[in-house]
C-alpha cells in the first residue's frame, strides 16, 4: 500500500481481502473482489430518486490492501498498519472474507476475543490463551472486552444497502463472524481503535466461496454498494451531529 496525498474533501476507504485458504481454495474470492474495485467510487446508478446519493458525497476513494495471508500473526502484525500510516488518511475499513457455499452476504455486527482453536494455513494456533496467562497486563488485549462491536450505524447501513442490491440475493446481519481468521482480522481492528479511543469506523463483509467470474462480478457490486451505503449514512450522521 503507497503513500496517497489524499484530499481533505475526499473521503477513503480501505479494503482488505484473504488470499489463498488451504489447498481446495486456491482462490480466495474476497481478495478477487477486492482487487476488482475500481480506485474511486463510480457515479450513483440509482433511477430511483429516493436511492440517489446525496449532492453533497464527496468522491470516494478505495485503497485495496492485500491478499492478506491467512495466518494469525501476518493478521496482528498488518492490521495496526492500516489505522496508523502517517501517509494514509481512513475514513472507513471494510474486511472482507470467504464464508461457506450458501448464496448468503452478511455484513458482521461483532467480533470475537476468544475461541481461535483452528489451525491457520501455516498449520499455527493462536495460542492467546498461554500467551495471556505468560503475559498477564502486558498481553495485547489486556482489558479488552470479549466482545467488541462496530461504531458504525449497521441498521441505517444494512437498509439503505438491501435498497441498492438486486432483491433476488439473500443480504443479512451476523452476529458471529467465525472465530477464525474473518473474527480475528475484524476483532483486531476493533480492538485497536478501542484500545486508542478512536471511533470503530471498520466492518467486515462475508461473501460465498464460488470464484468464478459471475460471483466475483456480483460480489464486486455488492461490495461497491456496502461502501455507497456506509459513506451515506456517515456523511448523514455528520451533519446531523
Amino acid at each position: 500500500m503507497g503513500s496517497i496525498d489524499a484530499s481533505k474533501n475526499e473521503l477513503t476507504v480501505l479494503v482488505t481481502g484473504f488470499g489463498p485458504f488451504k489447498k481446495q481454495y486456491p482462490v480466495n474470492p474476497s481478495w478477487e473482489i477486492t482487487a476488482s474495485l475500481p480506485d474511486y467510487l463510480p457515479p450513483d446508478r440509482a433511477k430511483d430518486p429516493a436511492h440517489q446519493a446525496p449532492a453533497n458525497l464527496p468522491a470516494v476513494r478505495i485503497v485495496k490492501d492485500g491478499p492478506v495471508r491467512v495466518n494469525y500473526e501476518v493478521v496482528r502484525d498488518m492490521v495496526p498498519t492500516l489505522w496508523d500510516d502517517p501517509d494514509q488518511k481512513v475514513d472507513y475499513v471494510i474486511h472482507i472474507g470467504m464464508a461457506g457455499p450458501q448464496p448468503v452476504y452478511s455484513i458482521e455486527r461483532r467480533g470475537h476475543r476468544d475461541g481461535y482453536d483452528k489451525q491457520d494455513v501455516d498449520g499455527e494456533l493462536l495460542g492467546d490463551e498461554q500467551r495471556r496467562k505468560k503475559e498477564g497486563d502486558k498481553w495485547i488485549w489486556h482489558d479488552v472486552p470479549d466482545e467488541l462491536l462496530t461504531d458504525l450505524d449497521i441498521e441505517n447501513i444494512y437498509k439503505r444497502w438491501v435498497e441498492r442490491s438486486p432483491d433476488n440475493l439473500r443480504l443479512q446481519i451476523s452476529e458471529d463472524a467465525g472465530h477464525y481468521l474473518c473474527d480475528f482480522i475484524y476483532f483486531s481492528s476493533l480492538a485497536h481503535l478501542y484500545k486508542q479511543q478512536r471511533p470503530r469506523k471498520v466492518i467486515f463483509f462475508h461473501v460465498p466461496l464460488h470464484s468464478d467470474g459471475e460471483s466475483i462480478s456480483r460480489g464486486k457490486e455488492l461490495a461497491l454498494q456496502l461502501i455507497r451505503s456506509i459513506c451515506e449514512v456517515g456523511l448523514k450522521k455528520a451533519l446531523v451531529s
